[in-house]
């Protein structure tokens, strides 16, 4: 049974037409190699790539235009 924060499986939730929640401390490596880290203790990363912060979610999805 896990006792210790380090011990349990890390929480990944997907929200639909949104970003991507990852329970943190999070080091993210991006495709060209380098890494970025947030300490926050939920950390939203983009899956729309339309952020300003890309990797992290700035919202942007929410400013689409729905036919």
């Amino acid at each position: 049974m896990p006792t210790a924060p380090e011990d349990r499986p890390r929480r990944v939730t997907v929200v639909p037409g949104g970003p991507v929640l990852v329970e943190g401390p999070v080091e993210l490596e991006l495709p060209d190699g380098t890494t970025v880290r947030s300490d926050r203790f939920v950390v939203a990363v983009c899956a729309c790539r339309r952020s300003r912060r890309y990797p992290f979610c700035d919202t942007s999805h929410r400013r689409t235009r729905r036919a």
